[in-house]
């Protein structure tokens, strides 16, 4: 049983690059306010066609359907339902949100959250996400005309690197305590 209710139909839109808690901190919301999670990436579009992460985002430089995939069955999925949806582009992409998040940390914590969360070297994992940030960003001005680095208009602007996922999910609930979107049961 969730904490609490949402006082309408609510939509939270959490982004954030690889390694600043995004799929954390939406999970650990969505549980709290006991409302669905959308987190569909191209991690899980891999898992569901049996590639790689790695192979995913190399067929992605060349083909825009994995994209345009991804993008658009997450925001169908999002206006079914109140939800939390966490994605890279969450925000941009889902303009109706009526909170949205986005989560900041450096590319030296990034790298060793992913470090702790999937083994590996250091180095290779920095060189790797450079790379991924890179491709993500050139990919979403590609197809969509966003700029990922321009995210003042989020509602919330959260440096991970010093705080918890709890701390972070408790600045939110407070944020939508505040705005009356939310109230505790």
């Amino acid at each position: 049983m969730s904490e609490y209710t949402p006082n309408k139909d609510l939509r939270i839109a959490i982004s954030g690059k690889s390694g600043c808690g995004n799929t954390t901190v939406s999970t650990m919301l969505a549980e709290k306010l006991g409302i669905t999670l959308i987190n569909y990436t191209f991690r899980q579009l891999a898992a569901e066609k049996g590639l790689t992460l790695a192979q995913v985002i190399e067929n992605a430089k060349t083909d825009d359907s994995y994209d345009f995939y991804v993008d658009t069955h997450q925001v169908e999925l999002a206006r079914k339902e109140s939800c939390v949806l966490g994605s890279r582009l969450a925000i941009w992409m889902l303009k109706e949100a009526d909170l949205k998040v986005y989560l900041i940390a450096s590319d030296d914590t990034r790298a060793k959250r992913i470090l702790n969360r999937e083994g590996g070297d250091l180095q290779q994992i920095k060189d790797f996400t450079a790379m991924r940030d890179r491709e993500d960003s050139a990919r979403y001005m590609k197809l969509y005309k966003i700029d990922n680095s321009e995210y003042e208009f989020a509602d919330l602007k959260i440096d991970t690197a010093t705080r918890t996922p709890e701390a972070i999910v408790s600045m939110i609930i407070d944020h939508l305590l505040s705005k009356n979107f939310i109230k505790k049961v």
